[in-house]
């Protein structure tokens, strides 16, 4: 597992909180989950059922001292999400955060290609899941107030030029405008509610990715310049993203709330 050098600064300041991560078996949720729980936070890590990677996280969290556990769940499933809340509140009592991270880039065809159940995943996964795992989180983050981030994107908000994204670009538009939305609903029980918009980030997000040749057909061709990331000239990394997400879950983001932040080494000034 990594240790708290890796990660920066690292200074406990999330003791007695308890945080909710979904998607957490890779990439950007397993880093936050791991960033989250070097700074004290008791983790639940939140993925399908069957994975074993989620549980393989789940123990090298413990083995570095933290607390962790691995819950089930199809976040587009409403039963599920409810089940799973529950199964945190059971274990710890109480909830602080929610990282509503889970999503999937879906098949990637043009408009006239794209089939309703293409499409209906992948706004039920990246969207409907996003509004599942916050309904079900509220009641438990209105006793004591919080923190609800959402891993939204890039794409969607200020970049339109992926071709075959149209769904996903939808789902990821659609995760912002329902923070915003939940942001002044909730400000009143002191939760606040951001929106993380992550650039190209080195996760396994591609796995996930059902690329057809059809986009080939719509594709318009653009010259970008020479390093199109024109921070690092590289993608970011999880750890990045989670260094982030910590920040927000803290009461350093205290007077943050129904904001879209950026995280993409000015890659959208680019492309957008």
């Amino acid at each position: 597992m990594a240790n708290a050098a890796q990660f920066g600064a690292v200074n406990g300041d999330l003791a007695g909180k308890v945080a909710l991560v979904t998607g957490a078996a890779s990439g950007i949720g397993l880093a936050s989950a791991v960033r989250l729980a070097l700074d004290g936070a008791k983790v639940a890590l939140l993925g399908r059922g069957g994975d074993d990677e989620l549980k393989q996280a789940v123990q090298k969290i413990a083995d570095a001292g933290g607390a962790a556990i691995a819950v089930e769940a199809d976040i587009s499933v409403e039963a599920e999400m409810q089940a799973a809340v529950q199964q945190v509140l059971d274990q710890w009592g109480r909830l602080d955060i929610v990282v509503a991270n889970a999503g999937v880039n879906g098949v990637l065809l043009p408009i006239e290609d794209m089939g309703m159940d293409d499409w209906s995943t992948t706004i039920g996964i990246n969207l409907t899941g996003t509004f599942l795992t916050v309904k079900h989180a509220v009641p438990a983050l209105k006793k004591q107030g919080g923190s609800i981030i959402i891993t939204s994107s890039i794409n969607g908000n200020r970049v339109f030029s992926n071709f075959g994204f149209s769904a996903y670009s939808t789902s990821k538009a659609g995760q912002v405008a329902f923070m915003q939305m939940a942001a002044l609903e909730l400000a009143k029980y002191r939760i606040r509610v951001n929106a993380i918009c992550p650039g190209a980030i080195e996760t396994n997000i591609e796995e996930n990715t059902d690329r057809r040749p059809e986009v080939d057909e719509i594709a318009i061709p653009v010259e970008f310049p020479e390093g199109d990331q024109p921070l690092r000239h590289k993608p970011g990394s999880a750890k990045q993203v989670a260094s982030l997400v910590k920040f927000l879950a803290s009461d350093e983001s205290s007077h943050i709330t129904g904001t879209p932040i950026y995280i993409d080494g000015a890659e959208s000034l680019i492309h957008g």
